[in-house]
């Protein structure tokens, strides 16, 4: 493993993060900045596991697409996570779904700090993503009534991205349009697409500071 490339990863994290110039470029119709908050007293924790790994000198992070067959969000693509159970951490619920959800061990994997929460005031949800690093590269095993596939996205792919279309989505009796990565052969909008961008932008600016540096 790159650990000089992961230890500048983490010390960015640790920095002032891009957070809303990074989310709104992927931010739906009808948000108005809501996802910035302040959150209600009202909002539900959850979190969500972004998880990097290497292989043949790549580096990846694996994303999911939900079944058909369930009522919420179905097809869509995701990343591993849920809600927050009362008794335990933001992190420890995020490593539970990582392995609830496409089974990687939670005893193998390095957590490196947070993105910017996001409030979905749909959902009434406060998300925090959390990053971690895990070598060697796992081997999935999706559960089947949770995922219907797992897609192993390049970060090199995050570069800079921008939306590729906007997509038509329902909401009660409304109707808007929110932009959308395509990665992978598939449509990303929504959290998922708002924290891609910002991991892909932080990741840029790690790599940007190793290179200024000379650093492997």
């Amino acid at each position: 493993m790159n650990e000089g490339r992961i230890e500048r990863f983490r010390a960015a994290l640790g920095k002032p993060l891009p957070g809303r110039a990074a989310h709104a470029r992927f931010e739906p119709d009808l948000a108005f900045g809501r996802h910035c908050g302040p959150a209600p007293a009202s909002a539900r924790a959850a979190a969500v596991m972004l998880l990097l790994y290497e292989r043949n000198g790549a580096w990846y992070v694996p994303l999911t697409v939900r079944p058909a067959h369930l009522t919420h969000h179905a097809g869509q693509v995701s990343l591993p996570g849920g809600s927050v159970e009362p008794d335990e951490s933001s992190v420890a619920a995020a490593l539970r779904e990582l392995e609830e959800e496409i089974g990687v061990n939670p005893a193998s994997v390095e957590p490196l700090g947070t993105l910017s929460s996001l409030y979905l005031f749909v959902t009434d949800f406060v998300i925090t993503p959390h990053v971690a690093v895990v070598a060697p590269a796992p081997a999935f095993r999706p559960n089947p009534d949770e995922v219907a596939e797992v897609l192993e996205l390049q970060m090199s792919m995050l570069a800079d991205v921008e939306p590729c279309e906007r997509v038509k989505r329902g909401l009660r009796s409304l109707s808007f349009y929110a932009p959308a990565m395509c990665l992978a052969g598939h449509v990303v909008w929504g959290a998922t697409a708002m924290m891609l961008a910002e991991l892909g932008a932080v990741w840029a600016g790690a790599d940007s500071e190793g290179e200024t540096n000379c650093e492997s």
